[in-house]
């Protein structure tokens, strides 16, 4: 298998070579920006003097920090978006973000600029997915990608490292990584700006650079580089793996994922997993008001009201992913008809509740908008959504693949979580990670998946068992811990 991978990686290579110096030129042709500074000047240079003493002050007063990311599946914009809001609710004002797709838009050509197409194909046939990834965590996996990587992306990603950040005139006060491709050639890039160009080794670099992993249970070993400042673990599981990467404990900090401001918490708790103080009385020094979403202080009845579903009955949600991806068609069927016939017949009112989400799948969307539900179940069919935290809370259980954002957000919502299907490698470590702690299990058959759950909610004892172990395992305060470190960093550095 690896001889087979090695030589498709070496047919593209020479592909590249006819067409790289051609694409290249194509691409940043395209991507160079008039400059805003340079047209005043060539109408008025008093203008121009004004704009350079605005802006320097502007520089003066707020850092900036540049997310590196790729949008291969939703976790890691997500995750970026919501170190953003938290940058936000800490220093207002004070710290602006660049997040920035530098594959899609600093890829020079084929695969380097097409990782998002490559992923969802991948994806879809999870033997191809396993097959890279296993290639990938390879000695000589590792060191081609690495090479490649350098060979033909290190002047494009230098663009992107070197641009003006922000509303400000210089690049990023410090980069941030939320993807595991963004760790070994950004760092040698900084290198080589902080120095001029005369070294691209990791003592030439000055810009603090931080890893946020937003992988759960397991993770590619290249999002631990050794020559980071900080690198962000969510689990235990992960904290030991970045040490058999040769991160150093010093350079480890534990909290959990990032997630969305709908399931943040003021009661953030320290990398021991205890209790602390609300996040803003430990930076503030003095009580803070509410500052996450409307739905946390929501208790059900509210929520449910809110989103049209019925009070005082089991209500299960099904998740397919926001990318579309898994097999949620089938998986919904099996559940509703297991809880039709679940259901009293004698009974008018329905006995179930199950609120499928399929995310961009237009094609789910319509063909379980169209089914017939059977009797005894009350069904709510929807695409895409913006607010899952209220459609968590309202709910009693939830079916979903083992991505790793939306099983820390059920977590924090006390929702036992039927996993019900898995990236290989990636994802592969969530399911233990779910069945260890207690609040989970996993099937990829539609028919175990629906009898699993209607187990669970014919048993109010083990329903509240599991719930207190997911709440257990919950970080809510996460986010924002992620985002303290990383402020005091920038602000240190600047």
């Amino acid at each position: 298998m690896k001889q087979v991978v090695l030589l498709v990686l070496l047919s593209v290579a020479i592909v590249w070579n006819d067409h790289a110096v051609h694409s290249f030129t194509v691409s940043t042709t395209s991507r160079r920006r008039p400059s805003p500074l340079r047209v005043q000047q060539q109408r008025r240079a008093s203008s121009s003097s004004l704009y350079s003493s605005v802006t320097a002050s502007r520089d003066d007063d707020v850092c900036t920090i540049q997310i590196l990311m790729s949008d291969t599946g939703g976790g890691h914009r997500a995750s970026a978006n919501a170190l953003r809001d938290a940058f936000d609710v800490l220093h207002p004002g004070k710290i602006e973000v660049d997040i920035v797709d530098i594959y899609t838009d600093y890829g020079p050509f084929f695969p380097y600029n097409s990782y998002v197409e490559g992923y969802k194909i991948m994806a879809e046939y999870s033997f191809l997915w396993k097959a890279f990834f296993e290639f990938g965590e390879t000695p000589f996996g590792l060191w081609l990608n690495d090479f490649l990587l350098e060979l033909f992306c290190f002047e494009p990603f230098k663009k992107c490292l070197d641009r003006p950040s922000c509303s400000t005139n210089k690049r990023a006060d410090m980069v941030v990584s939320v993807h595991p491709l963004c760790q070994e050639l950004p760092l040698k890039i900084l290198s080589s700006l902080d120095t001029n160009g005369k070294t691209r080794k990791p003592e030439g670099r000055t810009t603090p650079f931080a890893t946020v992993v937003t992988d759960l249970g397991g993770a590619h070993p290249t999002w631990f580089n050794p020559g980071v400042d900080k690198c962000f673990v969510p689990s235990d599981a992960l904290y030991q793996k970045a040490q058999d990467r040769n991160v150093k404990p010093e350079q480890l900090i534990q909290y959990g994922l990032p997630i969305r401001k709908g399931f943040w918490s003021d009661t953030p708790k320290t990398s021991t997993g205890t209790t602390n103080q609300s996040w803003f009385a430990r930076t503030f020094g003095q009580k803070e008001k509410q500052t996450t979403e409307d739905s946390i202080s929501k208790n059900k009845v509210e929520l449910r009201n809110e989103l049209g579903l019925k009070q005082s009955i089991p209500t299960v949600l099904v998740v397919g992913g926001g990318d579309g991806m898994g097999g949620i068609i089938e998986q919904a069927k099996s559940l509703g008809t297991k809880l039709h016939n679940d259901a009293p017949k004698e009974q008018e009112e329905a006995s179930y509740q199950m609120v499928v989400i399929c995310g961009k799948n237009e094609k789910a969307q319509a063909t379980l908008t169209n089914e017939k539900w059977g009797h005894g179940v009350n069904v709510l069919v929807k695409g895409f959504v913006n607010n899952m935290d209220e459609y968590m809370r309202a709910s009693d259980a939830i079916v979903t693949k083992a991505g790793p954002g939306t099983i820390a957000e059920a977590s924090i919502c006390g929702l036992p979580c039927m996993l019900s299907s898995f990236l290989p490698g990636q994802e592969e470590g969530n399911v233990p990670y779910v069945e260890n702690s207690g609040f989970g299990s996993y099937s990829g058959n539609p028919t175990v998946i629906a009898e699993k759950v209607s187990s669970w909610l014919a048993s109010p004892e083990l329903m509240s068992e599991m719930k207190a172990n997911a709440l257990k395992a919950a970080r809510p305060s996460a986010t924002l811990d992620i985002a303290k470190d990383l402020a005091q960093m920038v602000f240190e550095h600047k």
